[in-house]
């Protein structure tokens, strides 16, 4: 998401300076939104939100490089808790909001992967529920990253379309726009009633342009 004034508004954040590529990829710097950690100091003068620049891919805080973001970039939430590259992140808390225009998915209906894009119906921006993390390299450089949190979409209207035959269905965790706050603070036994699938409605999917 590259629009800083779109990204002020409708995430109530002041963006980053790095706001990374309009194009996503692993391993690619993006941005996340996260609870400032000196949220519990009672000083008012601490936000209730703040972005940050970061990795796409989780890079736990044990790995021994970066390149372990390949395959960290989604998160079942069935195994999040006990998965090791996810584990120590959900246990703590690190929830975050991950901002974006739009995500892509394979449509394989024609018999061949179309790249298609889909966006929000009323054309906002939409904040997907991921996990931070933060990993120092051996030159003691501090590096944050994120991933995405994903549900079962099998029986979807619109994301069953997607991926291979025979594949499970899945979809990214999208949340209501008034319910970020609610994410980031839910203590770990209520974050289950925001792994919800987002209304089909809602959605708006054409093939991504070359």
């Amino acid at each position: 998401m590259k629009d800083r004034e779109r990204y002020r508004r409708h995430f109530g954040v002041e963006p980053p300076d790095d706001l990374g590529k309009f194009d996503v990829w692993p391993l690619y710097a993006a941005s996340f939104i996260r609870r400032p950690l000196e949220a519990d100091a009672g000083d008012e003068a601490v936000p209730h939100r703040e972005a940050l620049p970061g990795q796409f891919g989780l890079i736990p805080h044990w790995a021994t490089d970066t390149t372990i973001a390949r395959r960290t970039f989604n998160a079942r939430s069935e195994t999040v808790a006990t998965k090791p590259s996810f584990r120590d992140a959900w246990r703590n808390g690190q929830r975050c909001i991950i901002p974006v225009e739009a995500f892509y998915e394979p449509d394989w209906r024609s018999g061949r992967a179309v790249p298609t894009r889909i966006i929000r119906a009323d054309g906002e921006p939409m904040g997907i529920a991921g996990l931070w993390s933060w990993w120092k390299s051996g030159k003691g450089e501090l590096v944050h990253s994120f991933a995405m949190l994903t549900i079962n979409a099998d029986q979807h209207a619109l994301m069953r379309d997607f991926h291979k035959p025979g594949d499970e269905k899945r979809m990214v965790v999208i949340l209501p726009s008034g319910a970020y706050d609610e994410w980031l603070n839910a203590p770990p036994a209520q974050t289950d009633e925001f792994l919800r699938q987002y209304p089909a409605e809602r959605l708006v999917e054409f093939p991504a342009p070359r």
